[in-house]
């Protein structure tokens, strides 16, 4: 049977190209979206544990935690929590660096934790000296940066200090300069981004979470990266979509596929009779024409998920949004896209199938 679903495919190529296609378009979008959203969830897992935090203290009801602004006095109300063991202030500045918009300068105190989290590849610590500033490997290969060479921050150039690794993907394609310079470079004086903490030793963070959102109204706590997803609204939004998207490609994919295989039928009515006086029962040629369903969408699946992996990573570099999101394929993702292409198939195939137990013999070979 799987030679005659082949050699049917290939006598009918163009038409079995032009379903495929179809089918490969939807597949190539699902897997696209779901490398995006474990990408942002590994993302917000990297903004949870900057500087290898345990938590983080934003401004509640924000659209982007990014967007979050709090008073650098709360720094020291914060750090004589008993909960809480060190904590230091960031300010974030997005869209800053010439070059690269989509890097992300870091201001942060010296004598903070996140700082000397921070392991040097090349050059020294900026400190709190004018003009000076540490680039992330990722950003300085990019940029072709080298110690001592400059970066343009908000149109003020900074002498590149030294190079650091940190192992957060955005943290190293980023930059680290001296709060106070990032708080009068963006206007915003006396004020951060947010607030990142270290418990002491046997704190949960969930129960250290209650006691500071207790303690600090307007802020939110967030020590998990289901939290800072939850805290914009980019992942809702892509998970919605996956779900909009999922279910136009089985509509449209199973009509597509129903009407090329209604279509091989009434062309094939001949053929179909003669199986069935050789001895072809009914289901066995309807299992034919469900197989013949499942392998155009299989081929289309296949086409798909190269299409969504590599479209995805393509348009991540197109867009300069890498420091933001990289997209991150797994197993399960690509296997949800199979599962669609095949679900495709079999919905496609049930109609045709049907059709095909409902003829006799002569019928079939008369043409009728």
């Amino acid at each position: 049977m799987l030679a005659i679903i082949s050699t049917n495919l290939t006598r009918r190529a163009a038409r079995t190209v032009l379903t495929a296609s179809g089918i490969a378009v939807g597949v190539a979008t699902i897997v696209a979206l779901l490398s995006f959203t474990q990408g942002l969830r590994e993302t917000a897992a990297g903004l949870v544990h900057l500087g290898g935090s345990d938590l983080g203290v934003f401004q509640a009801n924000v659209a982007d935690p990014t967007a979050s602004i709090l008073p650098e006095a709360m720094v020291g109300r914060l750090a004589a929590q008993p909960q809480i063991a060190r904590a230091t202030p960031l300010l974030l500045l997005v869209e800053a660096v010439r070059g690269d918009p989509s890097a992300i300068v870091f201001g942060a105190d010296p004598r903070g934790f996140f700082t000397a989290s921070l392991v040097l590849t090349a050059g020294r610590r900026a400190g709190a000296t004018p003009g000076r500033i540490m680039v992330g490997e990722r950003l300085a290969a990019k940029l072709k940066l080298r110690v001592g060479g400059s970066v343009t921050v908000k149109g003020r150039s900074y002498t590149v200090a030294g190079i650091y690794h940190s192992g957060i993907f955005f943290e190293d394609y980023g930059a680290v300069m001296d709060l106070a310079q990032a708080q009068t470079l963006s206007g915003h004086a006396g004020e951060e981004t947010d607030v990142v903490v270290r418990l002491t030793e046997g704190t949960r963070a969930a129960d250290a979470a209650k006691a500071i959102e207790r303690a600090f109204s307007g802020v939110q706590v967030i020590t998990d990266p289901q939290q800072a997803l939850r805290a914009g609204a980019n992942s809702t939004l892509i998970s919605k979509a996956i779900l909009v998207i999922v279910v136009i490609a089985l509509i449209v994919g199973s009509i597509s596929v129903a009407n090329t295989m209604a279509m091989s039928i009434m062309e094939r009515q001949g053929e179909l009779g003669l199986l069935s006086t050789v001895g072809w029962s009914p289901t066995r040629i309807a299992l034919l024409i469900l197989g013949e369903g499942v392998a155009v969408s299989l081929l289309g699946a296949a086409a798909g998920l190269l299409v969504g992996v590599l479209g995805g990573r393509l348009l991540v570099s197109a867009l300069g949004v890498s420091a933001y999101v990289s997209p991150s394929i797994t197993a399960w993702g690509l296997g949800r896209g199979l599962l669609v292409g095949v679900a495709i198939g079999v919905l496609g195939g049930i109609y045709p199938a049907w059709r095909v137990t409902r003829m006799t013999p002569l019928r079939a070979l008369a043409g009728t």
